[in-house]
């Protein structure tokens, strides 16, 4: 689906939106790059994912509460531009 300069314009009339002549190729380029972007997806895969039905509180699943990462205080701390021991160093902010 590709909008043009009219379609443009009977959507912002429709919506009681001004858009200059000159902004309806912008908007309509703009509105063709977000259709695409939501076309996208329909290519993601939601086999086995359950649909929301409801906004009312559900339990939810709970998963196992385990450290996955960490124990390397080196590599965490790498990029810091100070640290001192096995933490970032700031400077001070408050007197």
């Amino acid at each position: 689906m590709s909008l043009d300069k009219n379609d443009v314009r009977r959507v912002a009339f429709l919506a009681r939106i001004r858009v200059e002549e000159d902004d309806l190729q912008p908007v309509a380029e703009d509105l063709n790059n977000i259709i695409a972007w939501v076309e996208q997806l329909s290519e993601v895969d939601t086999d086995g994912v359950q649909p929301l039905t409801s906004v009312e509180a559900m339990a939810m699943p709970k998963r196992e509460d385990k450290v996955t990462d960490g124990g390397d205080p080196d590599r965490v701390l790498g990029n810091a531009p100070d640290r001192v021991g096995d933490f970032y160093a700031v400077p001070k902010v408050v007197d």
